[in-house]
């Protein structure tokens, strides 16, 4: 099921930038969308690049992003600058309160979890911000979604700042261990936000 034709938000959005007389450009400045398989490779250069010279591995392989973006594309968000890839999102659904190695790999349609697998930002785009303002739209999309009601990632502990600013909190170590990586659960009510705001007087 595509939830991206029925919510405004996550129609293209554009922001252009002044063109210079005479120049004609086919492409808008900005846009964010949902992935598709298509955008796979792509995903995964980003991914890799981003990724291997941290921690040395991967969130996703390349076949496991074909597959969450086949199986719930509406729940990746891209930034696309003038066509190109430049950060992503990569979510799926999960059913359960804590992740577990099964939240690594499967989608379960029925979840009212999103599990965060990766945000990544391409190498000539950092330290701008970005990342920040990717996770800000796509958690403004999420509340669009009748049946999210929160959302949870695991990272490494030298991350958790730029989550928390973000406005995840800490649940505690992940059981999750990936070599000798370890990582920190984080969450995010989605559905409890919109519920206080409505019953605040806000």
């Amino acid at each position: 099921m595509s939830v991206v034709s029925a919510v405004p938000f996550m129609k293209p959005v554009h922001m252009r930038s002044p063109v210079p007389r005479g120049r004609r450009h086919t492409l808008p400045a900005s846009e964010f969308r949902s992935l598709s398989p298509e955008d796979a490779i792509s995903v995964f250069e980003i991914e890799r690049e981003a990724f291997i010279s941290v921690s040395g591995e991967c969130p996703l392989h390349l076949d496991e992003v074909r597959h969450f973006l086949t199986l719930c594309p509406e729940l990746s968000l891209g930034w696309f600058e003038e066509g190109r890839l430049v950060a992503f999102i990569i979510g799926s659904l999960w059913d359960q309160e804590r992740l577990t190695m099964d939240a690594l790999t499967l989608h379960k349609p029925h979840g009212t979890t999103v599990h965060i697998h990766v945000l990544a930002v391409h190498r000539t785009f950092r330290q701008q911000g970005k990342g920040s303002i990717l996770m800000w739209r796509y958690l403004q999309y999420l509340r669009c979604l009748p049946y999210v009601r929160r959302t949870v990632l695991m990272c490494e502990d030298f991350l958790v700042p730029f989550y928390q600013k973000s406005g995840f909190k800490v649940q505690g170590p992940s059981d999750i261990a990936v070599g000798p990586l370890t990582f920190i659960e984080m969450f995010y009510p989605v559905r409890g936000h919109a519920f206080m705001r409505r019953n605040s007087g806000w």
